[in-house]
């Protein structure tokens, strides 16, 4: 058995206050599991993503959460077909593998969101961000800054930095 207290984990870079793995210090093997914090304005993940082998569970435990998701990628780039879901602490939001995804804070309160993934192991990521100079949602990638001190969402199309996280 393995206890861990949140408040005692490092927070790695990203779109998040807080965004704290409890995988390693659990001694997770079968599933990934995280700890987020979102002040106003923040999402949980780097964009509009899906898993390619990867079901995902949040539980909401404080504030509030809005998940936006889509049927497939074509809906995901064109922000069509897709369906907001507001959760509230206390509620449970469940991913489909495959299924393109993101959640934000909307709210005025911070919010707090337990996540896990399985299998540990989710495949590929595919991951969509709105580009400014490309004028709609592409693919990106997140690569880590040569001195380690923060990373960037880069868009594959044309090689902009669309997002930097310390």
């Amino acid at each position: 058995m393995e206890k861990v207290d949140v408040d005692e984990l490092d927070s790695r870079m990203g779109p998040g206050s807080v965004r704290a793995s409890l995988t390693k210090p659990l001694g997770l093997t079968n599933m990934g599991a995280n700890h987020y914090e979102l002040a106003p304005g923040e999402r949980l993940a780097f964009g509009v993503h899906a898993h390619e082998n990867q079901e995902e569970v949040f539980l909401v435990q404080a504030g509030t959460v809005t998940f936006e998701s889509y049927p497939d990628r074509a809906a995901a780039e064109a922000g069509v077909d897709g369906e907001r879901v507001e959760a509230t602490a206390g509620d449970v939001v469940r991913v489909d593998v495959g299924e393109y995804q993101c959640g934000r804070n909307e709210g005025d309160e911070r919010a707090v969101v337990f996540g896990v993934g399985a299998p540990r192991d989710g495949g590929d990521l595919d991951l969509l961000r709105d580009c400014e100079p490309c004028g709609e949602r592409t693919a990106h990638r997140i690569e880590l800054a040569d001195d380690r001190e923060s990373i960037s969402a880069v868009c594959e199309r044309c090689g902009s930095e669309t997002a930097r996280y310390t």
